[in-house]
C-alpha cells in the first residue's frame, strides 16, 4: 500500500496554509494602506508593493511570521503583544534595510518620530504591531482559518494547490520585475536630475550603459515602454532616496506627474 505523502510544515503549520495566509494578508494590507492613504492624505493612490498585483507584501510577511511564532500562545494577550512588538519591529527594520541596501530606496522614514532606530522603526509603530498581533491571533486569524477551511470544502485539494502555486509564482515574478524596474527608474532619475547619492559615479556609468549605448537600445526601449516615469510614479508615489547630506528626496517632486489616481478632498 502506497504511503500518503506528508505535507511540509513550518512550526506545525502546513506550507500551503502559510502561502494562503501570505496571499490573503498581503491583499488585506493593500486595502488597509489604501484606506490609510485616503484618510491621511485625502487621495486614492497606489499602496502596492509590486508593479502589477494588488498586494502589500510587508503585511503578508509580517502576518505569516507572527502566526508561525505566536500560534502556540492562543489568547495569552501579554505574550501576543510582546511577540508582535518584537516580530513586527524586526520585520519592518529588515524590509526597510533590504530596500535601502539592495534597491537603493527608502520605503518609509520615521526619522522625525521619537524613539526611532535609523528611521526604520519607531516605538509608535512597534506598539501598533503589538496590538495588531493580539487582534490577528485572537480574532482575525481564526476567521481566516474558517474561510480557508470553507474554501477547502468547496474545491479539490489539487485545484487549491495549483491555484496557490500559480498566485505564488505570479508574486515571485512580480517581485523580480519590480526590483529590476525600480533599479532602472532610480538610475534614470538620479542621473537626469544629478541627485548626489553615495554611489553616484557607479549609477552614472550604469545610466550611460543602459540608456545610451547602442548595444542596449532594445533594453532601453523596453524599459521606456513598460516602466516609464508615469508608470513608476503612479505605482510608487512615495518613492524616495537619501542624498549624501542625509536629505530625504521624493521622486515625484522631480516630475510633473500627478502621483495619485484621484484627489478626494
Amino acid at each position: 500500500m502506497e504511503k500518503k505523502k506528508k505535507t511540509p510544515t513550518i512550526m506545525g503549520i502546513s506550507i500551503w496554509r502559510i502561502l494562503a495566509y501570505f496571499i490573503i494578508y498581503s491583499f488585506f494590507g493593500y486595502i488597509i494602506e489604501t484606506i490609510f492613504g485616503i484618510a491621511t492624505k485625502g487621495v486614492w493612490e497606489s499602496r502596492q508593493s509590486f508593479l502589477y498585483g494588488p498586494f502589500c507584501a510587508i503585511y503578508g510577511l509580517g502576518a505569516c511570521i507572527m502566526i508561525i511564532f505566536l500560534y502556540k500562545y492562543g489568547k495569552k494577550y501579554n505574550a501576543l503583544f510582546l511577540g508582535g512588538f518584537i516580530i513586527g519591529s524586526i520585520t519592518e527594520y529588515l524590509v526597510s534595510w533590504i530596500g535601502e541596501m539592495i534597491l537603493g530606496v527608502k520605503w518609509w522614514d520615521y526619522s522625525d518620530m521619537p524613539l526611532n532606530i535609523n528611521g526604520r522603526v519607531c516605538v509608535y509603530f512597534s506598539i501598533f504591531w503589538g496590538f495588531l498581533s493580539i487582534y490577528l491571533m485572537a480574532s482575525l486569524n481564526p476567521k481566516i482559518d474558517r474561510l480557508i477551511n470553507w474554501i477547502k470544502s468547496k474545491f479539490t485539494i489539487k485545484t487549491l494547490k495549483i491555484s496557490t502555486i500559480l498566485v505564488t509564482i505570479f508574486l515571485l515574478i512580480d517581485c523580480i520585475l519590480t526590483a529590476f524596474a525600480l533599479d532602472f527608474f532610480l538610475i534614470r532619475m538620479i542621473y537626469t536630475n544629478d541627485i548626489q547619492v553615495a554611489n553616484k559615479e557607479k549609477i552614472d556609468t550604469l545610466y550611460v550603459s543602459i540608456y545610451e549605448e547602442e548595444k542596449n537600445e532594445k533594453l532601453a526601449k523596453f524599459i521606456y515602454k513598460f516602466w516609464d516615469n508615469r508608470k513608476m510614479i503612479k505605482t510608487f508615489p512615495n518613492l524616495k532616496v537619501q542624498d549624501t547630506e542625509g536629505n530625504i528626496l521624493y521622486m515625484d517632486s522631480y516630475l510633473d506627474i500627478q502621483p495619485y489616481y484621484l484627489k478626494l478632498k
